[in-house]
């Protein structure tokens, strides 16, 4: 990728990234819908349409900023909202709810490692074409399992925040619900820090030495 300027890579990364962004938020509002929560339905967060969930700060800024600055994608959607009272079992159905993000990640890694194989075998024919498949592909799989990964931290407001808080007791889940406010911020440090990442990174690369194409993302970005 050292071939590749930096307005180049921002270019490269924005479809996939946005394509996981809006998938994974429309997933959550599709499965609270199955589930009997409407919420997100009626207010037009059921969509794959991008500006439905883009947040101007969490989307476009701070992903930039982290883009430019220090070289990773780090960055929010508007979240979709989710009333708890609405599902059929609201413990059990806010743990599937919240994994339905992460879940459409990995689906989406998945597909974006196919590509990546497609590209290989359209190579010989159609080069010009084959290498933006490729290098669209590897950024399709890292983002998507770095996001699955990311929010499967089990901090809230994060979707690992929300599975953890379904399966603790009543009473220390309103105690760990407290703790939401200043997540986000709690997030930024670590990220910040360096700490988040020492811990991500290992599990991301893990992640995507089981997907399709893996070889190629693995020689592109952790090489």
């Amino acid at each position: 990728m050292d071939t590749f300027t930096e307005l180049q890579l921002f270019a490269l990364f924005a479809v996939p990234v946005l394509l996981a962004i809006t998938v994974h938020e429309a997933a959550h509002g599709w499965v609270a819908h199955q589930l009997g929560d409407h919420t997100a339905h009626q207010r037009g967060r059921v969509t794959f349409n991008p500006l439905r969930h883009i947040d101007l700060i969490g989307t476009l800024l701070i992903p930039a900023l982290t883009f430019f600055f220090a070289g990773l994608l780090f960055g929010w959607a508007k979240p979709v909202p989710v009333n708890a009272r609405n599902l059929h079992h609201p413990r059990r159905d806010m743990a599937v709810v919240a994994l339905a993000g992460p879940g459409s990640n990995l689906l989406m890694a998945a597909l974006w490692g196919f590509g990546i194989q497609a590209g290989l075998l359209l190579d010989p024919v159609n080069h010009w074409f084959a290498v933006p498949l490729i290098y669209s592909g590897a950024a399709g799989v890292l983002i998507n399992v770095f996001l699955m990964v990311l929010n499967l931290v089990p901090l809230l407001p994060l979707d690992g925040g929300r599975v953890l808080n379904s399966f603790l007791p009543p009473r220390l889940a309103a105690i760990f619900s407290r703790l939401e406010p200043f997540g986000l911020l709690i997030l930024l440090l670590l990220f910040v820090s360096g700490l988040l990442s020492s811990v991500l990174l290992p599990l991301v690369r893990w992640t995507i030495e089981l997907l399709p194409g893996s070889r190629i993302v693995i020689d592109l970005f952790f090489v």
